[in-house]
């Protein structure tokens, strides 16, 4: 295989994984913390759809980054308040979630926009001007035109070049892997790499860390220590819920130019069994998210792919990331063993 073509694999497969991470480690911190969540996918639809919307209405893709985070953390709340006020069954109260993020966002989309239920496409241009104008001709009243303009002329994440991209770009294969590899991915891509250490630092290096996964191990010990196990749940799923919305916002923002029906395709659903794959570990989760993102990104790089005398057809190489990812599930990463008080309400002797 050619290198370009190897780097362009890589790189794709980079950008593919990066809302799997987000929601990947999104599901980590709630679970850990023994509230399973069904609902990643919800979130980060719901999340992809504010972010959408916010970005066209008003020009501004960190308005719409904000929004898309407020977005998630709601239906956070709401399952949070499910499952810990109410000890409500969690896994019920993450499909009820992902069902109504499903027919919410196509209802409002379609109210809105009227483009069945999507957004205008995120690019600067005639129809995107039109639909700013309102927001415009608002800011104007008060900022002048050059303030005006500067705000709303950027309703999708750019691409960032490191420094020396270019200059080393020359040089043979550390060159074109630090400019096309590394360098040129938007901000929420370096983002998504920075939480794994940090998840990692949080979970296993501070008090907060500690506690969270004691809670998803014995809450009633933590209970007994005098450290409020309701809280601690409801941090965790909030957390999970900022998370949720940073991936949904990169999936209309910056991988895609806007938002369509069903647009995460159940990435959110992925993210869980990477989770499992992981084994509830924030670096092991980077490496599973990254091999679906590679699986994912051959399936699209060779849509119609033919071995000696047997063509595949473009559905089967569709379906192949999901395949796969089965498989590896079911026979390869050994016994994951979850939180022992995942899933199970706390309540409280006395």
């Amino acid at each position: 295989m050619d290198f370009n073509i190897i780097l362009q694999i890589l790189e794709s497969a980079i950008r593919l994984s990066t809302p799997l991470l987000l929601a990947c480690l999104a599901g980590l911190f709630s679970e850990r913390a023994g509230i399973f969540d069904i609902g990643l996918e919800g979130k980060m639809l719901m999340a992809a759809f504010a972010s959408a919307t916010v970005a066209a209405l008003t020009g501004n893709v960190w308005l719409g980054l904000i929004a898309g985070i407020l977005s998630s953390v709601l239906l956070a709340a709401l399952h949070g308040v499910t499952s810990i006020t109410f000890r409500g069954n969690q896994l019920i109260s993450g499909v009820a979630i992902n069902f109504l993020a499903s027919g919410l966002t196509v209802l409002l989309g379609q109210k809105l926009f009227h483009l069945g239920g999507r957004t205008p496409s995120l690019s600067v241009g005639a129809e995107l001007d039109a639909i700013t104008q309102p927001f415009r001709d608002f800011l104007g009243r008060f900022l002048g035109p050059d303030t005006v303009k500067a705000l709303t002329s950027y309703p999708r994440m750019t691409e960032i070049t490191l420094p020396g991209a270019d200059a080393l770009a020359p040089l043979p294969i550390i060159g074109p892997i630090y400019r096309d590899l590394i360098s040129g991915h938007s901000i929420l891509v370096y983002f998504a790499v920075l939480c794994v250490p940090l998840t990692w630092w949080i979970l296993y290096r501070t008090r907060f860390g500690l506690r969270l996964r004691a809670v998803g191990e014995n809450p009633a010990s933590v209970d007994t220590a005098g450290v409020s196990v309701t809280r601690l749940r409801f941090a965790a799923v909030l957390i999970c819920g900022v998370l949720c919305g940073f991936a949904g916002a990169y999936l209309s923002t910056a991988l895609s130019a806007g938002f369509v029906k069903d647009m995460t395709a159940e990435r959110g659903y992925i993210a869980l069994a990477a989770l499992i794959f992981a084994k509830w570990r924030p670096w092991y989760a980077m490496g599973a998210t990254f091999l679906f993102g590679i699986l994912t990104a051959i399936a699209n790089y060779y849509p119609n792919l033919t071995i000696g005398p047997i063509s595949l057809p473009a559905q089967f190489m569709q379906a192949l990331p999901y395949i796969l990812t089965v498989i590896i599930l079911a026979g390869f990463i050994g016994r994951a063993i979850p939180p022992r008080a995942g899933g199970e309400p706390y309540v409280k002797e006395r």
